[in-house]
C-alpha cells in the first residue's frame, strides 16, 4: 500500500499533464477525458476508500498534501478529486452494505454530491422515495454514485430526521448550472432526483453523524472516526494552497527575465519592492499551511485516540480553514500585482490562477467574517451558536 511520498510523487507525476490541460478543462467546463483516465490510473481519488476495497484509506494530512499537489497544476482537477475523496469519505461511514453497493462490483467507482439536505424523502417499505434538487455537486460528469443530503419525513410531511443518501447516478439526471468566473473545470452541475427509491441501508443520520456516531460496523478503520463536519471544510482548501503555490513559483521563475515598466530595472528580483511583495505572499503562503496541517494533523489525532474533538476544537478547525483560503486568496492577489498587468492576460496562466483562487476561496463555508464569529462565540461559551456545523 502507498505511503504519503509515494501518493505525493504521484501526484508530482501528473502535474505537467494537468497543467497542460489547463486551459481545455476551462473550455470543457469539466475534466478532459485524459484527466479523468490519468486520476483513476493513479489512483488519487481513491485515498479515502476503505483498503478493504483497494482503497489506500490514508490520513487527512496525507489527504490535503497531495490535494495541494495536484492544485499545483490544475485548481478545478484538484477541486473534484478532494471532493470525490472527501464523498469516498464519507461512504465509508455508512453500514458495509451501503459500501458494498457502491464499490463491491466496481472497486473504481466515484461518488459525488452535496451534504446540503435538499431533498424531501417519503416513507416506503424498506426505505424512502426521494426527490430533490442539489447545486455545487462538483464531480459529478464523472461519477458512479450521488451522495445527497434529505430531509426524512412522517406520512404527514413532517420532518422527523435529515441526513445524507446515497444514490446510483444512473437513477438521477444531471442540469447543466454551473457558469462562473474560476473553478470552470468542476463541472458543479445540480444533480436531480424524481422519486428515487433508497433503502434505509443507504441512509446517515446527520444528527448523529454531527456527534461522531457513525454506522460503519469497521470501527477499528481510523480515519473512519474523524469528525464530521470540521473534515467536509477542511478538505475544501487543498486546491487552494497548490494554487497559491503554483501562482508564487509562477511568479519566481518569470522574474529575472522580466523588466519593471516605465523604470531602469531590467529584472523584477533587482527590485527591492518586487522582493517585499514576493517574500509577503510566501509567508501567506506558508501560514496557510501551518494551520491546514495542524488542523488535519489534530483530526487525525482525535480519531486515532477514539475522541470526538469538543465545540471550542472544532470551531477553532473552521477557522483554520477560513484563514487558509484567506490567506491563498491574498497572497494571490499579492503576486498578481507583483508579476505586472500581463496577469490579466487570457495567455498567462496567473489569470486563471487569480480567478479559480477568488472562487474557490469564496466557499459559503469558509467565509472570514462568519468563521470567526462562530470561533468568538465558541471561545465565550455562547449558545446557540450561529450555526450547526461545527
Amino acid at each position: 500500500m502507498a505511503d504519503t511520498t509515494d501518493l505525493l510523487s504521484k501526484a508530482a507525476a501528473l502535474r505537467p499533464l494537468l497543467e497542460g490541460n489547463a486551459e481545455a478543462t476551462d473550455a470543457l467546463r469539466r475534466l478532459p477525458d485524459s484527466t479523468v483516465t490519468a486520476l483513476r490510473e493513479s489512483g488519487l481519488c481513491r485515498l479515502m476508500v476503505p483498503k478493504r476495497f483497494g482503497g489506500f484509506e490514508t490520513s487527512i494530512r496525507t489527504y490535503i498534501e497531495v490535494m495541494a499537489e495536484l492544485g499545483r497544476g490544475c485548481g478545478s482537477t484538484s477541486w473534484v478529486a478532494s471532493l470525490i475523496n472527501v464523498c469516498a469519505w464519507l461512504t465509508g461511514l455508512f453500514p458495509d452494505r451501503a459500501q458494498q453497493d457502491v464499490w463491491g462490483s466496481d472497486p473504481d467507482a466515484w461518488v459525488a454530491g452535496s451534504l446540503a439536505p435538499h431533498g424531501d424523502a417519503k416513507p416506503v417499505d424498506g426505505g424512502w422515495r426521494v426527490s430533490g434538487r442539489w447545486m455545487w455537486a462538483s464531480g459529478c460528469l464523472h461519477a458512479q454514485w450521488a451522495a445527497c443530503g434529505i430531509h426524512m419525513n412522517d406520512d404527514r410531511g413532517e420532518t422527523i430526521n435529515f441526513g445524507l443518501s446515497l444514490m446510483p447516478m444512473t437513477d438521477l439526471t444531471i442540469e447543466d448550472t454551473w457558469h462562473m468566473a474560476g473553478m470552470k473545470g468542476t463541472g458543479s452541475n445540480t444533480i436531480v432526483a424524481t422519486d428515487v427509491f433508497v433503502p434505509e441501508h443507504r441512509f446517515l443520520p446527520y444528527p448523529a453523524a454531527f456527534a461522531g456516531t457513525y454506522r460503519t460496523e469497521h470501527t477499528d478503520e481510523a480515519v473512519y472516526r474523524v469528525a464530521l463536519v470540521p473534515v467536509t471544510i477542511l478538505i475544501l482548501v487543498g486546491s487552494q494552497l497548490g494554487m497559491a503555490r503554483a501562482a508564487l513559483e509562477h511568479v519566481l521563475s518569470k522574474a529575472p527575465a522580466r523588466g519593471i515598466t516605465h523604470t531602469n530595472m531590467a529584472k523584477q528580483s533587482e527590485s527591492a519592492g518586487f522582493q517585499i511583495l514576493l517574500a509577503e505572499a510566501a509567508m501567506k503562503i506558508e501560514t496557510a499551511t501551518l494551520h491546514a496541517l495542524r488542523a488535519a494533523d489534530d483530526l487525525d489525532g482525535y480519531a486515532a485516540a477514539r475522541r470526538h474533538p469538543d465545540l471550542r476544537a472544532r470551531a477553532r478547525i473552521r477557522a483554520d480553514t477560513a484563514l487558509v483560503a484567506k490567506c491563498c486568496r491574498e497572497a494571490v492577489e499579492i503576486l498578481v500585482s507583483a508579476h505586472g498587468t500581463s496577469s490579466m492576460a487570457d495567455s498567462n496562466r496567473m489569470q486563471r490562477l487569480w480567478r479559480d483562487v477568488h472562487v474557490a476561496s469564496r466557499h459559503a463555508i469558509t467565509e472570514w467574517q462568519v468563521n470567526l464569529e462562530v470561533y468568538g462565540k465558541a471561545l465565550l461559551g455562547i449558545e446557540p451558536n450561529i450555526t450547526p456545523l461545527i
